[in-house]
């Protein structure tokens, strides 16, 4: 089965690519699966905290984010 993941360019400020490299390299992540988590993160946050995972089970590339609390 081919991969269903929408691949885009992204531009980005130097500075903030480095604080994103060490986040991931913090969390054992890659940096594409950073900022997947980020963005993940934020479609969650959007809908609140009711409803299904707008991404559903955690993507490969990085382990699951640690619980909230």
């Amino acid at each position: 089965m081919a991969d269903e993941r929408k691949a885009f360019l992204l531009r980005a400020d130097p500075l903030l690519w480095k604080e994103i490299e060490r986040w991931a390299a913090d969390e054992l992540r890659s940096v594409n699966g950073q900022i997947e988590f980020i963005l993940r993160e934020a479609v969650r946050r959007r809908r609140g905290s009711g409803g299904e995972d707008p991404g559903g089970p955690a993507p490969p590339g990085g382990p699951p984010a640690p619980p909230a609390g």
